[in-house]
Formats: C-alpha cells, structure tokens, sequence
C-alpha cells in the first residue's frame, strides 16, 4: 500500500507534518479559486442566540451582527467588483457566527465563509456558508492561520474563552509588527469596558497608549459601518 492511501499512517504521530500542510495547501487552494483575497472576520460567542438578549439593557447582538454583515456585504457588492470584494467570515458556527453568515448570504451567499473546527461543543456548520467556502478544521493554529492571514479588518462581539483567545493574539500580532494594522471593532461597549480594562495596561507601562488606537469601541451600527468601511478604503486626498 502506498504511504499516503494508508489510514493508520496517515492519522498516526507521524503524519502530524502531513495532515498540517493539508490545512494550509486545500484552503489555499480553493480561496485561489474562489477569488478570495480579501476578508472581513467577524469573532463573537456560539451562545448568542437569535431571540436571547444579552447583558444590560437586553441588546440583541445576533441580530446585530446579522445587520453589520448584510451593510457590509452591500457595500461591497455594489462597490467592489468580482475578485476584489471583502469576504465575511466567521468560525462558522452558531450564535455570533452563524448570525454574520446569515446577514452575509442575504445579499450575496458566495461571500459567506465559515472556518470550522472540531470540538465536541460545536458540531457541524452553520448552514448560510457558501458550500465551497465551508471549511472544517482540526489545528486551531492552522484555523487562525487562514483568519489572519486574509484578514482586513477584524469585528469582536461578546464572546467567551475563545473569542478573547482570538482578540489578543492578533492585537499581540500587530502589535509586534507581524500582521499589519488592520481595523479592530469591539462592538458592545458596555460589555468590553466590563470586561477589560485596557487604560489601566496603559497606566501600569504594560502597554503603550498608542496600543490603545488599536480598537474601536462602539454601540452603534451606523458608526461600525462608516469605521470599518473608512480604514479599509481611505480616502487617497485625505
């Protein structure tokens, strides 16, 4: 039998190498042929339902996210031709995730994207990705990988361990210079000035205050759309 038609090599310690490069090589290959060159990733917990408002005040992040994703999907589809628009995409989930695919596939399926991954909580996709963008995952390393390496801008909604897993490693990423700056919104103001109190990194020198212009916070639609859609296309006269 030849190596690579043989099961038990193939899964076994050894093949490690080999299963690794398959998650680089077939997405890259498929993102080639799909065009995709260009995206907009959108992070925010499994747990956010449609009809569960959440925290104070009872905001309907699903249906937020959902929103965000359809302007940005008609923004690009109407500005941006074939080969050059700004894909949505998500760990392809439920909650937050499935919420951007669902928003994205109202206006234009074939720029839903879904990064799966393999883990006992989170069985299967989301079904509004684009069936040739639907991706399934067993590295994570490999999964954010392919999130940052075609990312133009990043969209953080509440989420848990994970979702805070993917914030810090990109904003680290930029902030050492190995991933260019890219617009970083955290949508939830409330919530994220709960959670993390980022002036006071600052007033402790663990990190500087130009970190700070790393993100944009806001609660509203309106501003996250003009933000994201102004750093990733900046007027060439200003």
């Amino acid at each position: 039998m030849k190596a690579y038609k043989n099961p038990d090599f193939m899964m076994s310690a050894e093949a490690r190498t080999l299963r690794v490069m398959a998650e680089y090589l077939e997405p890259q290959s498929r993102f080639e042929k799909m065009a995709v060159g260009k995206t907009i990733i959108f992070w925010g917990s499994a747990r956010i339902a449609p009809d569960r408002p959440f925290g104070v005040g009872g905001v309907n992040y699903y249906e937020a996210a959902r929103t965000l994703s359809a302007r940005l999907a008609q923004w690009t589809t109407g500005r941006h031709p074939e080969g050059q628009r700004f894909f949505l995409c998500t760990g392809g989930g439920p909650g937050i995730m499935e919420a951007v695919n669902q928003g994205a596939s109202e206006i234009n399926p074939s720029l839903s994207i879904g990064l799966g991954i393999s883990i006992p909580a989170e069985q299967g996709l989301n079904k509004f990705i684009a069936p040739a963008l639907n991706f399934e995952f067993h590295y994570f390393f490999m999964r954010k990988f392919w999130f940052v390496n075609l990312a133009h801008a990043l969209v953080i909604f509440p989420g848990g361990f994970g979702t805070m897993d993917e914030l810090f490693e990109l904003l680290t990423l930029m902030q050492t210079g190995k991933k260019d700056r890219i617009p970083v919104l955290l949508f939830g103001k409330q919530f994220w000035n709960k959670l993390i109190n980022f002036q006071l990194l600052v007033e402790h020198g663990l990190i500087a205050e130009d970190d700070l212009r790393l993100m944009h916070l806001t609660d509203d639609l309106d501003d996250a759309f003009e933000y994201l859609t102004r750093e990733m296309e900046p007027d060439p006269g200003v």
